[in-house]
C-alpha cells in the first residue's frame, strides 16, 4: 500500500511538473506577441511586459533640440527685459534670435546636445552662437555657449577627432 501511495504521489508530481512546463513555457502559442521587440510591437505593448526590458532609449529629435534652444533664448530674453544677454569678451551682448540652424543640431552623447544659432546684436553685428544643452525634451539646460562667428567670420572651427568626439580648434589650425 505504501508503494502504491508513493507511486501515486510520484505520478501526480510528474504530471504536475510536465503540465507546468507546458503551460509556463516562455513562448506559449496563445501569446505570440510576448516578445514585441522581435515582432515589431510598440513601446506601449512592451511596457506591458516589464520582465522583457529593451535596450532602446528614446532618442531626442532635432525638433526637440531646436525647441529647447528656442525656449532657452526666449526665457533668457524675457528675464532680461526683451534681449538675450551673452558675455562676449569684456562686453555683454544684447541679442535677438534670427535663426536656429536646424541642419547643424546634433546629439553628442546621451543627454548632451549641440545647437547653432544666429542672433542679431543691438550693436548691429550678427553673431553665430554655439550652444551645448543637456537634459530631456521640455527641460533642457544650456551648459555652455560661445560666439563662433561675428558677421560670418569664424573665431574658431570644429574638428572631429579619431575617437569620434568634436573639439574646438583655432581657425588657424
Amino acid at each position: 500500500m505504501r508503494a502504491l501511495s508513493f507511486n501515486f504521489v510520484l505520478g501526480f508530481v510528474s504530471i504536475f511538473s510536465v503540465s507546468s512546463v507546458v503551460s509556463g513555457a516562455e513562448h506559449p502559442s496563445e501569446h505570440p506577441s510576448e516578445h514585441p521587440a522581435k515582432s515589431g510591437k510598440s513601446d506601449a505593448v512592451r511596457a506591458e511586459h516589464p520582465e522583457h526590458p529593451t535596450a532602446r532609449k528614446k532618442t531626442v529629435t532635432k525638433a526637440e533640440i531646436s525647441a529647447g534652444i528656442r525656449s532657452h533664448i526666449k526665457a533668457g530674453a524675457k528675464a532680461a527685459g526683451g534681449k538675450y544677454r551673452l558675455d562676449y569678451g569684456d562686453q555683454e551682448l544684447a541679442l535677438t534670435l534670427l535663426k536656429v540652424h536646424d541642419d547643424k543640431l546634433a546629439t553628442l552623447r546621451h543627454g548632451t546636445y549641440f545647437a547653432c544659432t544666429d542672433l542679431t546684436g543691438s550693436d548691429g553685428n550678427t553673431y553665430d552662437v554655439d550652444f551645448f544643452l543637456s537634459g530631456k525634451p521640455g527641460a533642457m539646460d544650456v551648459t555652455e555657449s560661445m560666439v563662433h562667428k561675428v558677421n560670418g567670420k569664424p573665431l574658431y572651427r570644429w574638428k572631429q577627432e579619431a575617437e569620434g568626439h568634436w573639439t574646438r580648434v583655432s581657425k588657424k589650425d
